[in-house]
């Protein structure tokens, strides 16, 4: 008398097909990884690793002195205004404060372009009280963020390896927190808040402006 196979050759095939299928996944799930299953898991991919012009700027929490006061200052406070963000090398030196004194000169003119300026370096939140409080920098009526870590002036793509500063970046953020211009100078030149002021202006025309255009002149249109 012959003996059954414990299980039919078609339930054979099924099983074997099964272990196949779990040990060797089908080509497109190797390049297509899981969407993320929610908003707050994605939002992280939108920011780049390091600054590029006409990309969310990356943001930052940063500890700061405003108004001779220690308090946190983020990027994301400043949603619905234009951000002009600054760094320069180090505290007590000698270019720096003639940058630091001028954007704090023409503040009000910023400001009437719903304009918000942030000095930036990689000195602690002490040294800033300190230098403000010396009297080297006048009646500073804007933040100075401490990056003390470096990691936000490597973010922006400014860190100075070598002597272990910010190189002097200065960065252009839109109310929606794009960012829309960076110029960096190399630690000995400083740089100028009238050039800062006019290219503030023109992008806030949202219009192609020509080259030395300033307030007042034709533009090409969009």
């Amino acid at each position: 008398m012959k003996k059954r196979a414990l299980f039919p050759p078609v339930l054979v095939f099924a099983l074997f097909a099964t272990v196949v299928a779990a040990a060797d996944p089908p080509s497109h799930a190797l390049h297509h990884p899981p969407m993320a299953s929610s908003c707050e898991e994605c939002a992280p991919l939108h920011h780049p690793l390091r600054a590029e012009v006409g990309e969310p700027a990356p943001p930052f929490t940063l500890d700061a002195v405003v108004n001779k006061e220690f308090k946190t200052v983020s990027l994301a406070d400043y949603r619905g205004k234009w951000v002009v963000l600054f760094f320069y090398p180090l505290d007590f030196t000698f270019v720096c404060p003639t940058e630091i004194k001028g954007f704090n000169a023409t503040l009000d003119s910023f400001q009437k372009l719903n304009a918000v300026v942030l000095g930036a370096s990689v000195d602690s939140k002490w040294s800033h009280l300190a230098w403000i409080q010396r009297g080297d920098l006048g009646d500073l009526k804007y933040p100075l963020l401490s990056d003390i870590t470096k990691e936000t002036a490597e973010k922006y793509g400014i860190l100075d390896r070598k002597e272990g500063v910010a190189l002097r970046g200065l960065f252009i953020i839109d109310p929606e927190g794009r960012l829309q211009y960076m110029l960096v100078h190399n630690l000995s030149v400083g740089r100028s808040v009238d050039e800062t002021l006019r290219v503030l202006e023109a992008l806030q025309t949202g219009e192609l402006c020509p080259v030395g255009w300033k307030p007042g002149m034709k533009t090409l249109g969009k």
